[in-house]
């Protein structure tokens, strides 16, 4: 069956944009997704983007992207506030969802719901932990995992793999080895599933 690699931090608005129709777009393809953390700050550092984008933007067009993002949600029909709390700190998080194992992926929809829906503080551990409860999860062993070296190790393994393979920003899918970046490319994103043979097709 195809694939496409889904390269994600709960610190992008469009990111969970992305993050809301990667699964559907990627079933009507008759496609898998393999969702892939990346820790964006670190990425951003390697291939020398400012840490925060938006900040180096021009105030018109840091409007226009605040009312891009509501077009996007409403077109999308998907929640979404700007959080209070802005860059968010996401590190811990990410090593959460990673050693989460098999529930990265509602984990994952539900943290980034809490962060761009529900305005809730991701840096925060009691909230993380409430977060992975609500979830039937194991929140204390959780938190503990999340701070094994062996978790921080592949959080940087995933950082450092997504910028071999050409990732300058999320969200970003990877199908094949054609790189799509940005929420408005699902289309073609889809397009390149159909396309290309499962055999080689994202892992």
């Amino acid at each position: 069956m195809s694939s496409v690699i889904f390269y994600f931090d709960f610190s992008s608005p469009f990111a969970y944009l992305g993050s809301t129709q990667i699964e559907r777009v990627a079933a009507a393809a008759g496609a898998t997704v393999s969702w892939r953390p990346l820790l964006l700050g670190g990425l951003f550092r390697a291939i020398g983007t400012p840490d925060v984008p938006l900040f180096a933007m021009s105030e018109p067009r840091r409007r226009y992207q605040a009312r891009d993002l509501a077009h996007w949600a409403d077109h999308l029909r998907v929640p979404f506030r700007w959080p209070s709390r802005f860059p968010i700190r996401t590190a811990f998080a990410l090593r959460l969802a990673l050693a989460s194992g098999e529930a990265l992926v509602p984990l994952s929809h539900a943290l980034y719901r809490a962060a761009w829906a529900d305005d809730r503080d991701l840096a925060d551990r009691t909230v993380l932990g409430e977060i992975a409860a609500s979830l039937g999860l194991d929140a204390p062993a959780l938190l503990r995992a999340s701070e094994e070296p062996a978790i921080k190790q592949r959080l940087r393994d995933l950082t450092d793999e997504a910028a071999r393979s050409g990732v300058f920003g999320v969200p970003s899918f990877l199908v094949g080895e054609e790189l799509f970046f940005g929420q408005d490319r699902l289309e073609f994103v889809a397009d390149a599933l159909r396309r290309l043979p499962s055999e080689t097709a994202g892992d």
